[in-house]
Protein backbone atom coordinates (compact mmCIF):
# COMPACT_ATOMS: atom_id res chain seq x y z
CA UNK A 1 0.00 0.00 0.00
CA UNK A 2 3.02 2.83 1.03
CA UNK A 3 4.02 2.62 -3.00
CA UNK A 4 0.12 3.01 -3.77
CA UNK A 5 0.90 6.15 -1.91
CA UNK A 6 3.94 7.50 -2.94
CA UNK A 7 2.27 7.32 -5.95
CA UNK A 8 -1.08 8.89 -5.85
CA UNK A 9 1.19 11.37 -3.57
CA UNK A 10 3.50 12.66 -6.34
CA UNK A 11 0.20 12.34 -8.39
CA UNK A 12 -1.60 15.02 -6.66
CA UNK A 13 1.88 17.36 -6.32
CA UNK A 14 2.67 17.10 -9.92
CA UNK A 15 -1.08 18.25 -10.76
CA UNK A 16 -1.37 20.93 -8.22
CA UNK A 17 2.23 22.72 -9.45
CA UNK A 18 1.10 25.06 -12.31
CA UNK A 19 5.04 26.05 -12.83
CA UNK A 20 4.94 29.30 -10.94
CA UNK A 21 7.58 29.07 -8.80
CA UNK A 22 10.64 26.89 -8.27
CA UNK A 23 9.89 23.13 -8.08
CA UNK A 24 11.79 23.30 -4.94
CA UNK A 25 9.99 26.05 -3.14
CA UNK A 26 7.02 24.56 -4.33
CA UNK A 27 7.75 21.21 -2.56
CA UNK A 28 8.87 22.87 0.27
CA UNK A 29 5.06 24.83 1.03
CA UNK A 30 3.43 21.66 0.34
CA UNK A 31 5.36 19.40 2.70
CA UNK A 32 4.76 22.22 5.49
CA UNK A 33 1.11 22.25 4.79
CA UNK A 34 0.79 18.35 4.68
CA UNK A 35 2.99 16.87 8.11
CA UNK A 36 1.69 13.60 7.32
CA UNK A 37 5.37 13.09 5.85
CA UNK A 38 8.14 11.54 7.64
CA UNK A 39 11.38 12.20 5.71
CA UNK A 40 11.64 8.90 3.63
CA UNK A 41 8.44 9.60 2.77
CA UNK A 42 9.00 12.99 1.41
CA UNK A 43 12.82 11.38 -0.25
CA UNK A 44 10.51 9.03 -2.48
CA UNK A 45 7.46 11.47 -3.16
CA UNK A 46 10.42 14.12 -4.53
CA UNK A 47 12.41 11.30 -6.13
CA UNK A 48 9.30 10.50 -8.19
CA UNK A 49 8.20 14.07 -9.01
CA UNK A 50 11.61 15.13 -10.19
CA UNK A 51 12.08 11.63 -12.45
CA UNK A 52 8.24 12.54 -13.92
CA UNK A 53 9.98 15.99 -15.11
CA UNK A 54 12.73 14.60 -16.22
CA UNK A 55 10.86 13.23 -19.24
CA UNK A 56 9.61 16.78 -20.32
CA UNK A 57 7.18 17.12 -23.31
CA UNK A 58 7.55 13.11 -23.75
CA UNK A 59 4.69 10.63 -23.38
CA UNK A 60 2.02 13.71 -23.67
CA UNK A 61 -1.19 10.87 -24.23
CA UNK A 62 0.08 8.49 -20.60
CA UNK A 63 -1.66 8.91 -17.48
CA UNK A 64 0.88 11.13 -14.86
CA UNK A 65 0.82 7.25 -12.75
CA UNK A 66 2.17 5.74 -15.98
CA UNK A 67 4.56 8.47 -16.53
CA UNK A 68 5.80 8.53 -13.27
CA UNK A 69 6.52 4.68 -13.17
CA UNK A 70 8.08 5.17 -16.63
CA UNK A 71 10.28 8.35 -15.27
CA UNK A 72 11.46 5.99 -12.36
CA UNK A 73 12.68 3.28 -14.78
CA UNK A 74 14.52 5.32 -16.97
CA UNK A 75 15.88 7.57 -14.82
CA UNK A 76 17.49 5.16 -11.60
CA UNK A 77 20.18 2.67 -11.56
CA UNK A 78 19.57 0.63 -9.29
CA UNK A 79 16.90 -1.79 -7.93
CA UNK A 80 14.37 0.18 -5.81
CA UNK A 81 11.01 -1.45 -4.21
CA UNK A 82 8.82 1.22 -5.87
CA UNK A 83 9.16 -0.48 -9.16
CA UNK A 84 9.51 -4.42 -8.04
CA UNK A 85 6.26 -3.07 -6.62
CA UNK A 86 4.74 -1.35 -9.85
CA UNK A 87 7.46 -2.92 -12.52
CA UNK A 88 9.18 -5.98 -10.80
CA UNK A 89 10.08 -6.71 -14.61
CA UNK A 90 11.23 -3.66 -15.59
CA UNK A 91 13.41 -3.27 -12.22
CA UNK A 92 14.75 -6.31 -13.17
CA UNK A 93 16.44 -4.16 -15.69
CA UNK A 94 17.20 -1.18 -14.25
CA UNK A 95 21.57 -1.59 -14.23
CA UNK A 96 21.18 -1.76 -18.08
CA UNK A 97 22.38 1.37 -20.13
CA UNK A 98 19.80 4.44 -20.58
CA UNK A 99 19.91 2.98 -24.75
CA UNK A 100 19.44 -0.31 -23.43
CA UNK A 101 16.31 0.65 -21.36
CA UNK A 102 14.82 3.05 -24.22
CA UNK A 103 15.34 0.24 -26.63
CA UNK A 104 13.64 -2.30 -24.52
CA UNK A 105 10.47 -0.01 -23.39
CA UNK A 106 10.07 1.72 -27.20
CA UNK A 107 10.74 4.89 -25.75
CA UNK A 108 10.95 7.95 -28.01
CA UNK A 109 14.06 9.98 -26.57
CA UNK A 110 13.42 13.07 -29.13
CA UNK A 111 9.96 13.88 -27.54
CA UNK A 112 11.88 14.76 -23.80
CA UNK A 113 13.07 18.26 -25.71
CA UNK A 114 10.88 19.00 -28.95
CA UNK A 115 13.04 22.16 -29.70
CA UNK A 116 15.96 20.42 -31.63
CA UNK A 117 15.94 22.56 -34.75
CA UNK A 118 16.38 25.90 -32.22
CA UNK A 119 19.63 24.70 -30.46
CA UNK A 120 23.35 25.44 -31.37
CA UNK A 121 24.73 23.26 -33.62
CA UNK A 122 27.55 21.79 -32.31
CA UNK A 123 25.26 19.66 -29.69
CA UNK A 124 25.06 16.24 -30.02
CA UNK A 125 21.64 15.24 -29.66
CA UNK A 126 21.35 11.87 -27.88
CA UNK A 127 23.99 12.39 -25.42
CA UNK A 128 21.87 16.02 -24.65
CA UNK A 129 18.36 14.40 -24.91
CA UNK A 130 19.59 11.28 -22.50
CA UNK A 131 21.49 14.05 -20.29
CA UNK A 132 18.04 14.54 -18.65
CA UNK A 133 17.74 11.68 -17.35
CA UNK A 134 20.34 12.11 -14.29
CA UNK A 135 21.02 15.05 -12.07
CA UNK A 136 24.19 17.17 -12.46
CA UNK A 137 27.04 16.88 -10.00
CA UNK A 138 27.60 19.77 -7.01
CA UNK A 139 30.66 21.78 -7.97
CA UNK A 140 32.63 23.36 -6.03
CA UNK A 141 35.65 26.36 -6.86
CA UNK A 142 38.88 26.22 -4.73
CA UNK A 143 39.65 30.00 -4.10
CA UNK A 144 43.23 30.92 -4.28
CA UNK A 145 45.75 28.69 -1.74
CA UNK A 146 42.71 27.01 -0.22
CA UNK A 147 42.89 23.52 -2.17
CA UNK A 148 44.82 21.87 0.55
CA UNK A 149 42.16 23.15 3.20
CA UNK A 150 39.66 22.10 1.08
CA UNK A 151 40.64 18.69 0.32
CA UNK A 152 41.47 17.84 3.99
CA UNK A 153 37.79 18.97 5.14
CA UNK A 154 35.87 16.54 2.44
CA UNK A 155 38.57 14.17 3.40
CA UNK A 156 37.62 14.01 6.96
CA UNK A 157 34.28 14.58 6.35
CA UNK A 158 34.38 11.16 4.55
CA UNK A 159 32.69 12.80 1.51
CA UNK A 160 33.04 11.32 -2.00
CA UNK A 161 34.37 13.69 -4.39
CA UNK A 162 36.74 13.81 -7.67
CA UNK A 163 38.72 16.96 -9.27
CA UNK A 164 37.55 16.98 -13.13
CA UNK A 165 39.99 20.17 -13.02
CA UNK A 166 42.42 22.05 -11.34
CA UNK A 167 40.71 23.80 -8.61
CA UNK A 168 37.13 22.47 -9.22
CA UNK A 169 35.93 19.56 -7.19
CA UNK A 170 32.75 17.19 -8.77
CA UNK A 171 30.63 15.91 -5.55
CA UNK A 172 27.26 14.30 -5.51
CA UNK A 173 24.27 16.89 -5.68
CA UNK A 174 23.26 16.03 -2.45
CA UNK A 175 26.43 16.48 -0.35
CA UNK A 176 25.68 18.97 2.27
CA UNK A 177 28.75 21.76 2.85
CA UNK A 178 27.08 23.89 5.35
CA UNK A 179 29.48 22.48 8.87
CA UNK A 180 32.11 21.30 6.52
CA UNK A 181 34.20 24.06 4.50
CA UNK A 182 33.42 28.23 4.93
CA UNK A 183 31.37 28.55 1.72
CA UNK A 184 32.42 31.56 -0.19
CA UNK A 185 35.51 32.36 1.71
CA UNK A 186 37.18 28.70 1.05
CA UNK A 187 35.40 27.48 -2.17
CA UNK A 188 32.46 29.04 -4.09
CA UNK A 189 29.72 26.48 -4.91
CA UNK A 190 29.91 26.79 -8.73
CA UNK A 191 29.02 24.53 -11.58
CA UNK A 192 31.95 23.21 -13.79
CA UNK A 193 31.49 25.11 -16.90
CA UNK A 194 30.47 28.43 -14.93
CA UNK A 195 33.86 28.31 -13.58
CA UNK A 196 35.42 28.39 -17.11
CA UNK A 197 33.52 31.31 -18.48
CA UNK A 198 35.82 34.16 -17.67
CA UNK A 199 39.22 31.98 -18.84
CA UNK A 200 39.32 34.62 -21.64
CA UNK A 201 41.04 37.21 -18.92
CA UNK A 202 43.70 34.40 -18.45
CA UNK A 203 44.13 33.92 -22.66
CA UNK A 204 44.27 37.60 -23.37
CA UNK A 205 46.75 38.16 -20.63
CA UNK A 206 44.17 40.52 -18.67
CA UNK A 207 44.73 38.67 -15.60
CA UNK A 208 48.70 39.79 -15.72
CA UNK A 209 48.51 43.32 -16.04
CA UNK A 210 49.31 45.70 -13.40
CA UNK A 211 47.13 48.26 -13.57
CA UNK A 212 43.87 47.93 -11.78
CA UNK A 213 40.87 47.48 -13.96
CA UNK A 214 37.59 48.84 -14.08
CA UNK A 215 35.14 46.35 -14.48
CA UNK A 216 31.20 45.67 -14.34
CA UNK A 217 29.26 43.01 -13.86
CA UNK A 218 26.05 44.44 -14.93
CA UNK A 219 24.00 40.97 -14.69
CA UNK A 220 25.54 40.47 -11.34
CA UNK A 221 22.90 38.39 -9.57
CA UNK A 222 24.16 36.80 -6.20
CA UNK A 223 28.13 37.43 -7.27
CA UNK A 224 29.64 34.40 -8.73
CA UNK A 225 31.01 35.81 -11.67
CA UNK A 226 32.56 39.15 -10.10
CA UNK A 227 34.09 36.43 -6.87
CA UNK A 228 35.40 34.13 -10.05
CA UNK A 229 36.93 37.77 -11.63
CA UNK A 230 38.41 39.08 -8.34
CA UNK A 231 40.42 35.49 -7.96
CA UNK A 232 41.33 35.59 -11.49
CA UNK A 233 42.36 38.89 -11.30
CA UNK A 234 44.15 38.54 -7.73
CA UNK A 235 41.65 41.21 -6.46
CA UNK A 236 43.33 44.12 -9.10
CA UNK A 237 40.16 45.60 -10.23
CA UNK A 238 37.51 48.54 -9.50
CA UNK A 239 34.10 46.54 -9.17
CA UNK A 240 30.54 47.49 -10.04
CA UNK A 241 27.96 45.46 -10.18
CA UNK A 242 24.24 45.76 -10.67
CA UNK A 243 20.48 43.77 -11.15
CA UNK A 244 17.22 44.84 -11.18
CA UNK A 245 16.42 43.16 -8.21
CA UNK A 246 17.52 44.72 -4.41
CA UNK A 247 16.84 41.41 -2.72
CA UNK A 248 19.34 39.82 -5.22
CA UNK A 249 21.90 42.36 -4.67
CA UNK A 250 21.32 42.18 -0.27
CA UNK A 251 22.05 38.33 -1.09
CA UNK A 252 25.52 39.29 -3.28
CA UNK A 253 26.50 41.56 -0.10
CA UNK A 254 26.17 38.81 2.09
CA UNK A 255 28.33 36.69 -0.26
CA UNK A 256 30.80 39.62 -0.56
CA UNK A 257 31.37 39.38 2.75
CA UNK A 258 32.28 36.24 2.98
CA UNK A 259 34.65 36.44 -0.03
CA UNK A 260 36.28 39.33 1.59
CA UNK A 261 35.48 41.45 -1.19
CA UNK A 262 35.13 44.67 0.53
CA UNK A 263 35.78 47.47 -2.21
CA UNK A 264 32.80 47.79 -4.73
CA UNK A 265 29.75 49.64 -6.09
CA UNK A 266 26.22 48.15 -6.21
CA UNK A 267 23.16 49.98 -7.96
CA UNK A 268 20.14 48.66 -9.12
CA UNK A 269 19.61 48.93 -13.14
CA UNK A 270 17.32 47.61 -15.83
CA UNK A 271 19.40 47.04 -18.20
CA UNK A 272 16.61 47.32 -20.87
CA UNK A 273 15.90 50.51 -20.21
CA UNK A 274 18.45 53.49 -21.32
CA UNK A 275 17.35 56.07 -18.72
CA UNK A 276 18.60 53.86 -15.55
CA UNK A 277 22.34 53.70 -17.04
CA UNK A 278 22.78 57.80 -17.49
CA UNK A 279 25.13 57.82 -14.66
CA UNK A 280 26.79 54.65 -15.43
CA UNK A 281 30.93 55.03 -16.04
CA UNK A 282 32.56 53.33 -19.07
CA UNK A 283 34.44 49.81 -18.04
CA UNK A 284 37.54 48.50 -19.52
CA UNK A 285 35.74 45.08 -18.75
CA UNK A 286 32.04 44.29 -18.89
CA UNK A 287 30.40 40.82 -17.73
CA UNK A 288 27.15 40.71 -18.81
CA UNK A 289 25.39 37.20 -17.52
CA UNK A 290 22.43 37.74 -19.74
CA UNK A 291 18.97 36.88 -19.02
CA UNK A 292 18.25 33.66 -20.95
CA UNK A 293 15.87 30.83 -20.55
CA UNK A 294 18.37 28.56 -18.78
CA UNK A 295 18.21 25.67 -20.71
CA UNK A 296 21.42 24.50 -20.03
CA UNK A 297 20.66 24.03 -16.51
CA UNK A 298 17.53 21.87 -16.85
CA UNK A 299 18.91 18.84 -15.94
CA UNK A 300 19.06 20.50 -12.17
CA UNK A 301 15.38 22.49 -12.52
CA UNK A 302 13.46 19.80 -15.41
CA UNK A 303 10.43 21.11 -14.27
CA UNK A 304 11.25 24.07 -16.18
CA UNK A 305 11.89 21.84 -19.43
CA UNK A 306 8.31 20.67 -18.85
CA UNK A 307 6.65 24.32 -18.63
CA UNK A 308 8.58 25.19 -20.99
CA UNK A 309 7.16 27.22 -24.32
CA UNK A 310 8.92 27.78 -27.17
CA UNK A 311 7.63 31.38 -27.84
CA UNK A 312 10.19 31.94 -24.56
CA UNK A 313 13.38 32.01 -26.67
CA UNK A 314 12.18 34.65 -28.92
CA UNK A 315 11.16 36.94 -26.26
CA UNK A 316 14.69 36.26 -24.17
CA UNK A 317 16.62 37.28 -27.42
CA UNK A 318 14.75 40.33 -27.65
CA UNK A 319 15.55 41.10 -23.78
CA UNK A 320 19.22 40.46 -24.47
CA UNK A 321 19.72 42.06 -27.52
CA UNK A 322 18.44 45.52 -25.49
CA UNK A 323 20.84 44.72 -23.06
CA UNK A 324 23.56 44.57 -25.20
CA UNK A 325 22.69 47.59 -27.24
CA UNK A 326 22.91 49.61 -24.09
CA UNK A 327 25.87 48.40 -22.11
CA UNK A 328 27.81 48.54 -25.03
CA UNK A 329 27.92 51.75 -25.14
CA UNK A 330 29.49 52.32 -21.74
CA UNK A 331 32.51 49.67 -22.70
CA UNK A 332 36.10 51.49 -23.13
CA UNK A 333 37.77 51.12 -26.22
CA UNK A 334 40.23 48.62 -25.95
CA UNK A 335 38.16 47.59 -23.29
CA UNK A 336 36.38 43.80 -23.41
CA UNK A 337 32.72 42.66 -23.30
CA UNK A 338 32.16 39.26 -21.75
CA UNK A 339 28.83 37.51 -23.27
CA UNK A 340 27.50 34.86 -20.93
CA UNK A 341 24.38 32.40 -21.20
CA UNK A 342 23.75 29.50 -19.45
CA UNK A 343 21.39 28.32 -22.52
CA UNK A 344 21.50 25.97 -25.35
CA UNK A 345 19.31 28.35 -27.80
CA UNK A 346 21.28 29.27 -31.31
CA UNK A 347 18.98 32.59 -30.94
CA UNK A 348 20.45 33.29 -27.31
CA UNK A 349 23.87 32.48 -28.59
CA UNK A 350 25.77 32.54 -31.71
CA UNK A 351 22.55 34.43 -33.31
CA UNK A 352 23.79 37.35 -30.77
CA UNK A 353 27.38 37.34 -31.85
CA UNK A 354 26.43 37.67 -35.16
CA UNK A 355 23.95 40.94 -34.06
CA UNK A 356 26.94 42.61 -31.78
CA UNK A 357 29.27 41.90 -34.51
CA UNK A 358 27.22 43.61 -36.95
CA UNK A 359 25.74 46.34 -35.06
CA UNK A 360 28.26 47.29 -32.98
CA UNK A 361 31.39 46.19 -35.14
CA UNK A 362 33.45 44.53 -32.27
CA UNK A 363 35.89 42.03 -32.67
CA UNK A 364 34.97 38.83 -31.76
CA UNK A 365 37.94 37.08 -29.95
CA UNK A 366 36.06 33.69 -28.70
CA UNK A 367 32.95 31.91 -28.82
CA UNK A 368 32.99 28.69 -26.96
CA UNK A 369 29.58 26.18 -26.06
CA UNK A 370 30.97 24.86 -22.89
CA UNK A 371 29.24 21.39 -23.01
CA UNK A 372 28.49 20.12 -19.84
CA UNK A 373 25.64 17.63 -21.14
CA UNK A 374 28.24 15.25 -21.14
CA UNK A 375 30.08 15.74 -17.99
CA UNK A 376 27.25 15.77 -15.29
CA UNK A 377 27.40 19.61 -15.43
CA UNK A 378 25.65 22.65 -17.01
CA UNK A 379 26.02 23.44 -20.58
CA UNK A 380 26.97 27.51 -21.06
CA UNK A 381 27.90 29.47 -23.78
CA UNK A 382 30.63 32.38 -23.84
CA UNK A 383 31.63 34.81 -26.47
CA UNK A 384 34.50 37.79 -25.78
CA UNK A 385 34.70 40.61 -27.91
CA UNK A 386 37.51 43.63 -28.48
CA UNK A 387 36.19 47.22 -28.98
CA UNK A 388 38.75 49.07 -30.90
Amino acid sequence: MRYHSYLNSAKKIIELNKGDEPFSLFLKKHFAANKKYGSKDRKQITALCYNFYRLGKALPGVSVEEKIITATFLCEQSANDFLAFHKPEWNDLIAKSPDEKIAFIDFDIEKIFPWADQLSDSIDLHSFFSSFFCQPDLFLRIRPGKKSIIIKKLQDAGLNYSIPAGDCIALPNASKLDTIIELDKEAVIQDLNSQKVLDVLKKENLAGVDEVLTVWDCCAASGGKSILAYDILNGKMDLAVSDIRQSILSNLEKRFLSAGIKKYRSFIADLSDTGSLLSVAHHRLIICDAPCTGSGTWGRTPEQLYFFKEEMIDNYAYKQRKIVANVIPLLEKDGMLIYITCSVFKKENEAMVNFIKEQFHLQLVQMELLKGYDKKADTMFIAAFLKK
